[in-house]
């Protein structure tokens, strides 16, 4: 049996996905495209040229899934709404039978003992917004409100906490900076509005939430950064990245200003993108929890050549997932108490709402994924115990499914595997693992309290 860690009492255990990543069904009831729906009908977009038309077909399979993550045991379920289902044109007229799945699927997590836990945008924008500029258009962030408040009035009365957005770090840099994700937009740091956009779509959907009494949490992709070695330009080369990878989106949030850009080369305007009342309208609703999605850390070197203000370097001599990242768990526990050092008292409750590593389908039994959790779990333990308000954990992913760019078939991030030829799934090692985890952790001593 694993140990059970010193973590609280009311720990939340639970699992997560994305709609686009295991829903399917996209031609079907009345669901529009999004902008991953032609980003994957691009010749060469996406390896192999696969799609997420079909993915898990979670979508007339959520049945069968829930099944698992009751027999995971889990309190919680992360997964995400998916927008042009509800609405799709982006806006106007609601798609009945979109809201309809998610109330079935709702019902369905009540009924075996789950919490949802819906993200209402997981970067499958509605195609019809894209045309009109996408989140480079600050319309989109209205529109994003109206949605918000739809969705809301359907499944509040039975979901009472929501994440407005997922990373938008990694939807601005690698679908509008990069153009390695849907839309595939190569604009670099003239991307940045966009960042700004999603930004203002959290604090006014935030506050729609808040009008009805509903708990609001963001999530991001961050990452600790460390220079490449102890000279000046390495720590600058640093500061400059984290400025981006993580400030930029969680100082407006939590402290209502954005951080020094200058060192990016970026106005501060974002380049006409940011307005009188903007950081109000972003921190004032103020959020109730902070959603961690963590993978790696990230190691920082002065540039090499001209361009970006910074080079990110490989971490020597620590074992890599099958994505090729690098695995150094105690970074987990230094980026939660660097979140406190930073923040202080304006970090509210943080909960990780990704964490996990893909691995080989031809890897058995599984060990890599048990073990990068497990060391995972422990510096989520020891922060902790260090004084962080943890309250509780969603592994990345509950089924292997669609992992954008990456296709089907080469990325497995899954507890569960899915054969996409027959979609039957077949639990891994690791979900045993985690099943006896969680069932270990409620069992144990009522007077253990964790940090």
């Amino acid at each position: 049996m694993p140990d059970r860690y010193d973590l609280p009492s009311g720990f939340r255990w639970g699992a997560a996905t994305a709609a686009y990543q295991i829903e399917g069904a996209v031609d079907e009831d009345g669901r529009g495209p999004s902008v991953w729906d032609t980003f994957c009908a691009r010749p060469g977009a996406v390896r192999d040229g696969h799609t997420g038309a079909v993915a898990c077909d979670h979508y007339h399979r959520y049945p069968e899934d829930i099944a698992l993550m009751k027999g995971l045991g889990l309190d919680g379920y992360r997964f995400s709404v998916a927008w042009p289902r509800v609405l799709p044109a982006g806006a106007g007229a609601v798609n009945p039978a979109g809201l309809a799945f998610y109330d079935r699927l709702v019902d369905a997590l009540l009924e075996a003992g789950i919490t949802p836990l819906p993200t209402l945008f997981h970067w499958d924008l509605p195609q019809a917004l894209e045309d009109r500029g996408g989140w480079l258009d600050r319309d989109t962030a209205y529109r994003f409100a109206e949605y918000a408040a739809i969705v809301a009035d359907r499944l509040g009365d039975r979901v009472p906490a929501w994440i407005t957005l997922n990373e938008p770090f990694v939807h601005t840099v690698y679908g509008y900076a990069l153009g390695t994700h849907a839309p595939g937009r190569t604009l670099m740091f003239e991307a940045l509005p966009a960042a700004h956009h999603q930004l203002l779509a959290h604090g006014l959907a935030a506050s729609v939430l808040h009008e009805r009494r509903l708990e609001v949490m963001l999530s991001n992709n961050l990452t600790p950064v460390e220079p490449a070695s102890p000279s000046a330009e390495d720590a600058a080369a640093a500061a400059a990245y984290d400025a981006l990878h993580n400030r930029l989106f969680t100082d407006p949030v939590l402290l209502g200003r954005y951080p020094d850009l200058r060192a990016l080369g970026v106005p501060d305007d974002i380049y006409g993108a940011v307005r009188d009342g903007d950081l109000d309208l972003i921190h004032a609703p103020g959020l109730d929890g902070l959603g961690l999605n963590f993978y790696n850390p990230t190691r920082v070197a002065a540039p090499t050549a001209p361009g970006l203000p910074f080079e990110l370097v490989d971490f020597p001599d620590v074992p890599h997932t099958a994505f090729g990242w690098p695995v150094v768990p105690d970074a987990l526990r230094q980026l939660l108490l660097g979140l406190r050092d930073v923040y202080g008292k304006a970090l509210p409750p943080v909960t990780i709402t990704e964490n996990g590593c893909s691995v080989t389908e031809s890897t058995d039994p599984d060990q890599p994924r048990i073990d990068y959790l497990s060391a995972h779990l422990d510096a989520v333990a020891r922060a902790a115990a260090e004084g962080v308000d943890i309250r509780g954990y969603y592994t990345w992913s509950l089924l292997d499914n669609f992992e954008w760019a990456e296709g089907l078939f080469r990325q497995r991030f899954g507890l569960v595997h899915v054969d996409f030829a027959t979609q039957k799934r077949t639990p891994k090692a690791s979900y045993a693992w985690y099943r006896d985890l969680i069932a270990a952790h409620r069992i144990r001593p009522a007077s253990a309290t964790g940090g």
